[in-house]
């Protein structure tokens, strides 16, 4: 008996002892969770912006990897297709289900709840919708866009340039990898520094004007071409003149710099070609335009040359045949004064024409076979890609003056901006790219600002455009 008892008291103790390892297991379950609740508390009193806080505990899940895919997938086109009807058809999209949910990379979902409202515009339009987000095509992707834009239709700054000249041969602005804008007026060339808006005066030529400006790709250097024939590199920071070039016999339009190598275009049909590290005025000429050269530019890997004149011609010349052209396009039916270089695809060549021709032509270099043309209704005067999506911008004379932003897939216009009130004839883009700066012959440098969101302290608070003098 007393050894049946005693089996019994050390079973109720077993039991007792499991029964309060079990709550004190709950316990210690409940605390950790109440540990982990009060830890998060304290991460969001303290940490402004920690993503992983308390209250977003109910709003993700983890979710099975098997069924990431097709979710993304089917938000992904959900997303796109709503983008799609707002933006471009201007509808206001239709929601079948409130049950929609997104998913991004890292396995979690949002689960809609009422303090979320996903029909509202500003969260619809917001940088959310972001192709990160989804797992979608790149193609796709680049269309949409990382965010919805809303490029402004009037300038963010309007400078007083007097005596910028109206001449559609000339190249009169250039903006450098040091953020300094470069303006020719007349005789005189003026700096004015992107970040503190001051104007510095470079040089004065006095007994003759300048005709053309271009910054070197790295360093403080600035190329000047002047009426007479002259190339001038200047030291921006010292404000000191380097090295003068001779060569050339009437005035240089264009200049364009491929590493230390400067080339320069002349109303005396010529294409001069000069390296800053080597003696001489030139070592070597090209001739092949039988009128002025307005337009030079070199494609981004330095082993093409693009040139046009006034004999409605461009040539292309190979770094590693200089001495003739490797291909002539006489498609235009004016002056080809605005050429640029793709830098999203390799042997993307884009020219203009002028008053006569009116069109925009794609080449392809590497063959010298033509892709495809527009029409543009206007003088065609500068052309330059986009340095952040595949986007082309131009500049137009008569008869409208205006600039015209480009979609390169499609030769959509994404927007058109005006203000100006004779031809366009000047281009420059800020080294960000957000930001592009026109020149005409009302005398006035307007900047435009093409991606608001990489840039947007510089628009006004107001609204109202600061006009002061670029000297």
């Amino acid at each position: 008996m007393s050894k049946l008892k005693s089996q019994s008291v050390s079973n109720q103790a077993l039991c007792t002892d499991t029964s309060i390892q079990q709550q004190n297991h709950q316990q210690v379950k409940q605390e950790n969770q109440y540990n982990l609740s009060s830890t998060d508390c304290k991460r969001q009193k303290s940490f402004l912006g920690d993503r992983f806080v308390t209250q977003l505990k109910k709003n993700f899940t983890i979710i099975q990897e098997n069924q990431m895919e097709s979710q993304d997938m089917a938000s992904a086109q959900m997303a796109l297709e709503m983008l799609y009807k707002q933006q471009i058809l201007e509808q206001e999209p239709i929601f079948e289900s409130d049950s929609m949910q997104f998913i991004n990379q890292s396995g979690f979902q949002y689960n809609q709840q009422n303090n979320f409202d996903i029909h509202n515009s500003k969260i619809y339009n917001s940088i959310l919708i972001d192709h990160k987000y989804f797992t979608i095509s790149e193609t796709l992707s680049n269309y949409y866009g990382k965010y919805v834009r809303k490029i402004p239709k009037v300038p963010f700054k309007v400078l007083d340039a007097p005596q910028l000249q109206d001449d559609f041969y000339l190249n009169l602005i250039d903006w450098s990898n040091q953020n300094s804008l470069s303006v020719a007026l007349n005789s005189c060339v003026y700096l004015w520094n992107a970040q503190s808006s001051k104007v510095t005066k470079l040089l004065d030529l006095h007994n003759d004007s300048v005709t053309s400006v271009a910054w070197s790709l790295r360093g403080p250097h600035l190329a000047v071409g002047t009426k007479i024939g002259e190339v001038q590199i200047w030291d921006a920071i010292k404000l000191q003149r380097v090295r003068t070039y001779k060569g050339h016999i009437a005035r240089v339009g264009t200049l364009c710099f491929s590493d230390n190598v400067l080339s320069s275009g002349s109303r005396d049909k010529l294409i001069l070609q000069r390296d800053l590290r080597l003696k001489g005025n030139y070592f070597l000429k090209q001739s092949a335009h039988k009128q002025e050269v307005c337009g030079l530019k070199w494609s981004p890997d330095g082993q093409m040359l693009a040139s046009g004149g006034n004999d409605n011609k461009l040539y292309l010349w190979s770094s590693h045949k200089q001495d003739k052209p490797i291909f002539r396009l006489s498609e235009h039916q004016a002056a080809v004064k605005a050429i640029a270089w793709s830098p999203h695809q390799h042997g993307l060549l884009a020219s203009g024409g002028g008053t006569a021709d009116k069109t925009i032509r794609f080449w392809n270099a590497l063959e010298g076979k033509p892709l495809q043309k527009e029409d543009t209704g206007s003088q065609v005067c500068n052309l330059m890609f986009s340095k952040i999506d595949n986007e082309l911008i131009s500049t137009h004379g008569y008869s409208q003056n205006q600039i015209v932003l480009w979609r390169c897939s499609n030769m959509k216009r994404i927007s058109t901006l005006v203000g100006h009130t004779c031809r366009v004839l000047y281009l420059a883009m800020s080294p960000d790219g957000s930001t592009i700066v026109t020149g005409a012959g009302d005398e006035t440098l307007r900047f435009w600002n093409l991606y608001p969101q990489i840039n947007q302290d510089q628009k006004q608070p107001n609204g109202s455009l600061l006009i002061p003098t670029i000297r």
